[in-house]
């Protein structure tokens, strides 16, 4: 007597078909509600998690901002093509081939398709090569190096990284500042940064782009703000005990309350001389927001140089405006602009 298989469990030929179980066909109740419970559970969890996120990155507030927004948005949606798909199908399939379904075709034998190949391996590499072209084109048009093309003459600034605080210099005003940093609107922004020792990563999420400060080198950002407001600044790579608290307001005012600020500025009291700087240099967390006039002439340009220096002690690399400043310093002279800031 020969045995057949079929989906229905083993028979013999010509016997009368093996009853089917009517509870294999559906989950079971007491199984189901408990399944229920604990996906309206996790579910209700999740949902109250999240309600306590904001997603700055996600609400730009300038050009740069907003064009990044839309680099991340194109490409998960592009990556979105495959994982909903796969997601989906994979429950489908899930479902259509449970061990309760006696209609779903049985078959151990079938190991290829031509047309699921195609399928699964043109749409991938459409996705790659759209995404290859669109990272190639955004990475030299999102350069942080790349000025910004404006009418408008952009405003610089130097910032140095501190332990654990950010200092930010206006050459062409001739102030400081410690903890906040001012902008005016629709106006570019040319960043040069640095870090006095630790390594940091320099980062306004609504105005777009981080750049890492690193100490004797200097890198660039240029950024812009459209709309008015107070943007938080933050250290987005961690530098020590001090890390969670390195972080400053970003003031996107009209030019007349920036104007306001940097006169505000040069009244201060409080003179950004080089042992000024040594002091501001000494680690300290929750540092106050402080605004200096006088800043020395070359400061900046000595932080980024302090390291790049001989065996003599002599700068092996510099501007023509920190060199001599640095050589009177060695020599325990000062320059007469720096004992003027002093």
């Amino acid at each position: 007597m020969r045995q057949t298989l079929s989906r229905r469990g083993p028979s013999f030929e010509g016997g009368p078909p093996q009853p089917h179980s009517t509870h294999s066909s559906r989950f079971h109740p007491r199984i189901s509600r408990p399944l229920r419970a604990a996906a309206t559970f996790a579910a209700s969890g999740a949902l109250a998690l999240l309600g306590g996120c904001s997603s700055v990155l996600m609400d730009p507030k300038g050009d740069i901002g907003v064009q990044e927004k839309n680099l991340i948005l194109i490409a998960l949606g592009l990556m979105l093509l495959v994982v909903i798909p796969v997601i989906a199908l994979t429950l489908w399939f899930a479902w259509r081939y449970r061990a309760s379904n006696t209609g779903a075709t049985y078959a151990p034998k079938w190991s290829h398709s031509t047309a699921i190949e195609v399928v699964v391996w043109s749409i991938p590499c459409v996705i790659v090569l759209t995404l290859g072209v669109l990272i190639w084109r955004t990475t030299h048009s999102l350069d942080p190096y790349k000025p910004i093309e404006s009418q408008t003459k952009p405003i610089r600034v130097d910032v140095v990284a501190l332990n654990w605080k950010w200092l930010f210099i206006y050459p062409d005003y001739g102030v400081a500042s410690v903890n906040q940093l001012a902008i005016p609107v629709d106006t570019p922004v040319s960043f040069s940064l640095t870090a006095e020792s630790l390594m940091n990563s320099f980062f306004i999420p609504q105005l777009g782009t981080q750049v890492y400060a690193m100490s004797g080198m200097e890198t660039k950002l240029h950024l812009i703000a459209n709309e008015p407001g107070v943007y938080a600044g933050r250290s987005a790579a961690f530098s020590g005990p001090g890390f969670s608290d390195m972080h400053f307001d970003t003031l996107a005012t009209s030019r007349t309350d920036f104007d306001a600020w940097i006169a505000r500025a040069k009244a201060s009291p409080a003179m950004l001389s080089r042992s000024a700087y040594e002091r501001l240099a000494i680690p300290g967390e929750k540092t106050p927001v402080t605004l200096y006039s006088n800043v020395a002439p070359g400061l900046f340009e000595g932080v980024v140089d302090k390291y790049m220096r001989d065996v003599h002690g002599n700068p092996i690399c510099g501007t023509g405006a920190n060199v001599p400043a640095l050589t009177l310093e060695r020599s325990g002279a000062r320059a007469p602009a720096i004992l003027a800031a002093e």
